[in-house]
């Protein structure tokens, strides 16, 4: 018994001592952040439009799909969302459905990357994730206002380029700030650990590098984009909207830029983040725009779901997270 007892000990120490370690800490940390639900996909299922939705399988970290959203099988509206307002989705939906209810639960949307979505445009609406292939083409492409006329001028979309929000950047940060960020100079201090969108395939990275030379000159946009990701200080996304408050949270990163209604949605639903504002003189605005696709399956319904967005009623959705209705003098 006594010897019983001796080995617990020992193995107590040992557990004790592997977790101060540095690198058995940081595995604690982001464990303890999954245990607190931080892991993506958010909102509790609420994303999903399917009917019949059968065995429930999510595990954090493991196996999800975030950014697909409802059945694939025989959808009767199907969007491509670049991703940046995955959360207004579902109340979106749901408004939808109310007004349209030959709709409901035959609804898929996917919320990644708008270049992201114009790869799988191109690849005939086929996608793999992890070791599952399938393919829904869209009806509708919604991105920021250039991407969805650039892609409509490459012949992928049909007209017209129908604009219907507006939204600007901000600087997402852990709880309290602790790296004291107070703008977008800060990003060039080498203590200070970056997420920042891929300029290879986000839209918005486009509009933070302009951002960063208005706040420090081309000097400050070269040190976030090529002298910090050469040192790996800035960490560079493949989905900024859920990367980056995962990674905040996890210790990864210190600091970020993403659109300020990513920063309200998370400080919405109780994550520890928090947002620090880019004055309007470095700001950016950014003009949300979608178009039906070219021989989309259902073109009545991409009609519908692009008057619908802009209705009093979808506005009012858009509004909760602090986006604005677009209006000609945006441009």
């Amino acid at each position: 018994m006594a010897r019983g007892k001796i080995r617990a000990a020992l193995a107590a120490l040992a557990i004790t001592a592997a977790l101060s370690t540095p690198a058995m800490a940081q595995d604690k940390q982001d464990q303890n952040v999954s245990d607190l639900g931080v892991s993506p996909p958010w909102q509790g299922g609420r994303n999903n439009d399917a009917a019949d939705r059968g065995f429930g399988f999510t595990v954090a970290d493991a196996d999800n799909l975030a950014d697909f959203h409802g059945s694939p099988m025989n959808p009767l509206l199907s969007l491509y969302v670049g991703g940046n307002y995955f959360f207004a989705m579902a109340p979106l939906v749901a408004a939808f459905e109310a007004k349209y209810p030959e709709y409901k639960g035959r609804l898929y949307w996917e919320t990644i990357p708008p270049g992201l979505l114009v790869r799988q445009i191109k690849a005939g609406g086929t996608v793999t994730v992890g070791n599952m292939t399938w393919t829904v083409k869209p009806d509708v492409y919604l991105a920021g206002e250039k991407a969805v006329e650039k892609q409509l001028a490459a012949g992928l979309l049909a007209g017209p380029v129908v604009p219907y929000v507006t939204n600007t950047l901000a600087i997402m940060v852990p709880k309290g700030n602790p790296a004291e960020i107070k703008g977008l100079s800060d990003f060039g201090r080498p203590d200070v650990k970056l997420a920042m969108p891929n300029p290879e395939f986000e839209g918005i990275a486009r509009q933070i590098q302009a951002s960063l030379a208005k706040a420090g000159g081309d000097a400050l946009a070269t040190a976030v984009y090529k002298t910090k990701v050469a040192d790996g200080s800035t960490q560079l996304t493949h989905i900024h909207h859920r990367q980056t408050p995962l990674w905040l949270m996890q210790g990864k990163a210190q600091a970020g830029v993403t659109w300020q209604s990513e920063v309200e949605f998370q400080k919405q639903v109780g994550h520890p983040i928090d947002g620090v504002d880019i004055p309007a003189a470095d700001n950016t605005t950014a003009i949300y725009a979608g178009a039906v696709v070219k021989g989309a399956a259902h073109p009545e319904a991409a009609r519908r779901w692009l008057d619908f967005i802009r209705s009093p009623d979808g506005l009012a959705i858009f509004e909760r997270y602090g986006f604005k209705p677009y209006t000609p003098s945006a441009k």
